[in-house]
């Protein structure tokens, strides 16, 4: 019996090191089905998140923006709103179509806690300035930038009287009046 005995022992042995191994071979099967599908999770939570809310995370930090027509601006992100982002640089307040951004250098690699951007597109923010006067300058892209007032804001252009930096809108002053599509804004600077 003491050998009939070792063998049931052995034996008893055999199967719950196999049974052992089993278990370690399910356990490792479900911690990489988990860490899959909390990977897929992850992606598909940052699939949802667009550049609002990236940029929403990046309100009051300095960035850099890579504009259309290779021009860079540097400065502090401001505020934003439907369609429009505030940067400011030093004493200018720069307006910047999100049409008119290629690229951003400086967001946060995730945006935790963005704040909300505002409601209202770049037509109310452009019947601020029309409403105060201010001077302003339009980088279309192309050419030196065009200087004067806002006369009119439309549903998707504006109406420029273009006059002499320095000088106030009047209609002596007024070189030519301009009729310009928000499409083709790249910066609207406020140079009041």
């Amino acid at each position: 019996m003491p050998a009939q005995a070792l063998l049931r022992s052995l034996w008893a042995m055999r199967w719950e090191g196999l049974f052992a191994d089993l278990e370690g071979q399910l356990a490792a099967e479900e911690r990489r089905e988990l860490d899959s599908e909390v990977a897929e999770r992850t992606r598909r939570e940052r699939a949802l998140v667009d550049l609002t809310a990236r940029l929403g995370a990046g309100l009051g930090s300095s960035l850099s923006l890579l504009l259309t027509g290779s021009r860079t601006l540097d400065g502090e992100l401001r505020d934003l709103g439907d369609g429009w982002l505030l940067v400011v640089d030093g004493p200018r307040e720069l307006l910047v179509p999100h049409a008119a951004v290629a690229a951003v250098v400086g967001l946060a690699a995730r945006a935790e806690e963005p704040r909300t951007a505002r409601r209202f597109g770049m037509g109310y923010a452009l019947r601020a300035l029309a409403r105060d006067r201010a001077t302003v300058a339009l980088d279309l892209g192309e050419g030196p930038a065009l200087v004067g007032t806002v006369d009119v804001v439309g549903a998707d252009h504006l109406v420029l009287a273009e006059h002499p930096e320095g000088e106030p809108r009047r209609r002596e002053n007024v070189r030519r009046v301009l009729t310009v599509p928000f499409a083709a804004l790249r910066v609207v600077e406020s140079r009041r």
